[in-house]
């Protein structure tokens, strides 16, 4: 038993010891992923932003008068 704990011990060790973060593969293959999804939902996200702005205008024109 005191040998499994010490297997144990040693293997928490070594995550504590790795402190790589984040590496260039997994930035790049995040970053695919995201303009990925930008490109499939580009309608999407254009008629939010679009209203999200008209929204902001017409309040904001509320607000000066």
């Amino acid at each position: 038993m005191k040998r499994f704990w010490g297997k144990v011990k040693e293997v928490m060790d070594c995550f504590r010891e790795d402190q790589s973060g984040i590496g260039v593969v997994e930035i790049i293959l995040i970053l695919v992923i995201l303009i990925g999804l930008v490109l499939i939902f580009k309608n999407e996200i254009s008629s939010i932003v679009s209203s999200a702005f008209d929204s902001i205008k017409l309040n904001s024109e509320a607000i000066v008068k």
